[in-house]
């Protein structure tokens, strides 16, 4: 039985240049910032950076993993508040994902807090999702 500050499974992700390429294709989103380090340092930024929702998809795959039905997730909301740099190298960016259940409600329903941290840092804030809980 799930319960308030029961932790879901840890999930590390690396995230390389060639994904932010498929990214891109599949979201159209072909902004140079995450691909062309010039660019990317042109206009201010450390080095080319992941697409701010590849990085909410992957901390939402943290929750459906745990769940083991995408369908359970009623509500998933976050705000993006730093960059995942992605290097041109074959390591990539890593990308560390943990949550922990905040609340279970009497409708069968639970509130999870998600941590996203990209270099010890968050890169999201206010990431939660609400789920329908396994009957």
């Amino acid at each position: 039985m799930t319960a308030a500050g029961d932790e879901l499974p840890p999930l590390e992700v690396r995230v390389r240049r060639s994904d932010l390429v498929r990214y891109a294709g599949a979201a159209l989103d072909f902004n140079p910032i995450h691909w062309s380090d010039k660019v990317a340092s042109d206009v201010g930024l450390p080095g080319v950076i992941a697409h701010g929702m590849l990085t909410m998809a992957l901390a939402g795959r943290l929750v459906t993993n745990w769940l083991d039905d995408p369908s359970a997730v009623i509500e998933y909301g976050a705000r993006f508040v730093r960059p995942v740099v992605v290097p041109n190298d074959d390591d990539g960016a890593l990308v560390e994902l943990t949550g922990k259940v905040r609340e279970v409600r009497d409708d069968g329903t639970a509130r999870v807090d998600i941590t996203a941290k990209f270099n010890g840092k968050s890169v999201l804030g206010k990431a939660v999702a609400v789920v329908r809980l396994p009957a």
